[in-house]
């Protein structure tokens, strides 16, 4: 049976696209630049922290680099049910890109936990 590896970064890479296709469809208003800014920083960025933390020079800088792409998804988690909840754009369109952010965090979580037992450990 051929599986296919499992890649974090890729997924991490996806769900920046899915955040620059919101982004860019936001009005050009005060509210939706505000917010447009907002979730590039944020909702690109733990593609960035993830990919910093496999150069990690050593587990507690790898943990450290993860809290960080944990703290922008859980910012762009807030920024994406404000934007929802103003109607701005389609409810529907934040759905599958929520669920993905929801996930992204649980997997960090998880991430994170499991370094710091290792670290724990040695």
């Amino acid at each position: 049976m051929n599986r296919k590896k499992y890649d974090l970064q890729e997924r991490l890479i996806l769900f920046s696209v899915m955040i620059i296709q919101i982004v860019n469809r936001l009005p050009k208003t005060v509210v939706g630049v505000h917010f447009a800014k907002q979730l590039i920083k944020s909702g690109t960025s733990s593609a960035f922290h993830h990919a910093e933390a496999q150069s990690a020079e050593s587990r507690k800088d790898f943990i450290h680099k993860l809290k960080i792409g944990l703290k922008e998804l859980r910012e762009t988690f807030v920024n994406l049910q404000i934007l929802k909840r103003t109607k701005i754009l389609d409810s529907f369109e934040f759905k599958a890109l929520l669920k993905e952010n929801d996930e992204l965090i649980s997997i960090f979580v998880s991430s994170i936990k499991t370094a710091r037992k290792n670290l724990k450990a040695k």
